[in-house]
Parts: structure tokens; sequence; C-alpha cells
């Protein structure tokens, strides 16, 4: 009896699941282990319900693999391309995937999955990519600790945008952004829409041409060794910290209002 299949005859109580072992036959509404890809869809009359079936196979030791659009992609692959396929009843569409673990650079389409400490470095049109047409350049980042992204770029944890700038090379929104690694920094100069790392607080702002977007920059600094603070009003308060006075200033573009923190 095949692993998600039942013959007619057969009660839900006797179907007897079957240990995983490099491939395998499911109906379409079986759960897909994790580390699994959907291969091929086809109908069949053994799955009652949905009438389809799916072919799966063990990720695990593989370095690329054609999966259907609607199979998982396990952590740490990429769509590479995409186009049209016969063989995934459903979608008719199947998705070429590559495990990027050994990679630091890769050409993706631009619906992949991003791994993570990995960024967009360019995007541009390409065929390969049937859906949407465009393909991203990415980069592990994981022993950097400064790069060029564009707009639409994760970024890491630990990271911030230090400016932005108009660029060709990010097509769909035509700006990149210069990020830096700060976990080893106590303070940086970013743009306003920079993500504010755990433990940091924005203690100024003001107008910044190489901010285009917001034209506005924040002064952060990391309070994980201090025990009190002035910051913006509109600045993240850490966790354990509480805001003891207020007053105006001139320093917190957007606000005028700064606060005085302390630990709890």
């Amino acid at each position: 009896m095949l692993l998600g299949m039942m013959s007619a005859a057969a009660a839900p109580s006797q179907a007897a699941p079957q240990k995983l072992a490099g491939s395998a036959i499911v109906c379409s509404n079986s759960p897909i282990p994790a580390g699994w890809v959907v291969t091929s869809s086809y109908s069949s009359a053994g799955c009652p319900g949905t009438g389809v079936a799916y072919s799966i196979a063990d990720a695990t030791g593989q370095t690329a693999l054609t999966v259907c659009s609607f199979s998982p992609i396990p952590a740490g692959w990429v769509v590479t391309s995409s186009y049209s396929s016969a063989g995934c009843a459903g979608s008719g569409v199947a998705y070429s995937i590559g495990n990027v673990a050994t990679s630091n650079y890769a050409t993706v389409c631009s619906f992949s999955p991003i791994p993570a400490g990995w960024v967009v470095t360019s995007s541009y049109s390409s065929a390969g990519c049937a859906g949407t047409g465009v393909a991203y350049s990415i980069g592990n980042v994981a022993t950097s600790n400064y790069a060029t992204v564009c707009s639409f770029s994760p970024i890491p944890a630990g990271w911030v945008v230090t400016s932005s700038y108009s660029s060709a090379g990010c097509a769909g929104t035509g700006v990149a952004y210069s990020i830096a690694k700060i976990t080893t920094s106590n303070y940086a100069t970013v743009c306003s829409f920079s993500p504010i790392p755990t433990g940091w607080v924005v203690t100024s702002s003001y107008s910044s041409a190489g901010c285009a977007g917001t034209g506005i920059a924040y002064t952060i600094a990391n309070v994980a060794t201090s025990n009190y603070a002035s910051v913006c009003s509109f600045s993240p308060i850490p966790t354990g910290w509480r805001v003891t006075g207020s007053y105006r200033n001139a320093g917190c573009a957007g606000s005028g209002i700064s606060y005085n923190i302390s630990r709890a």
C-alpha cells in the first residue's frame, strides 16, 4: 500500500503509514515530510477526494532537483528557474531548485525563498523565470561587514541601512541600499527606514540627501552597557527600560521631542 493511499475496501483504522525511504507516492492531501519535495503530480483513482497523487522525494544529500511549483522548498534551497510542465497537474509549472548551503552567490527567480543571511544584490528581466519574468542575483553576507543590496532585499539581523540611492540594477523599485553589520559597534548613522537592532535606540534625527525615500537619517546607539540615555520620542524603548522624562529637542526631526530613559 502506498503512503497516503488506501484501497477502496480498507477502513481508515486499517491504514498503516509506511516508513519513507528516498521516494514515495502519496495522495495530494497527504502531509509532505520536512525536507521532502514534490517531483510530479497526476490524476489517480487511488486518491478519493482529490483524485490527484504526488511523487515525492527526499532532498537530503541532493544539490539540485526539479519540483512542481506547489512543492515545499527545503531550507537552504532556492528556485533557479521555472517553466511549463505537463508533469505537474494542478499548476502546470515546474521549478529547478538548488541547494546553496556551500555557495556564496546564486541567481534565483524573484519568487524564490531567500536563505537566512543572504541578500538580493541585483534584479533583472529573465525569460527563465516564468510567472514574474524577473530574476535576482543573491549573495551570502555571513562573512561580510558591508554590502550593496536592492531595497526589497531582506536585511539580515544585526545589519542596518546606511544610505539609499537610485539604481538601474534593481528592477522593480530602482532603489539600492548600502547596508552594514553593526554587531561589534556602539554607534551608527542609519536611514530612518532602517531596521533598528534589538537593544539600540535613536538618539537624533536630521535631513539627509543620502537617504532617498524619506530624506531623514538617524543616529543610533547601543545601550547594552548603559543605564541611562536620551532618545527621540519615536525611538524603540529596549525591554527593561522606562521613560523618566520628556522635553523639546530640535535634534529629533519629525517629532521635536526627546525622552530620558533608564533601566527599570
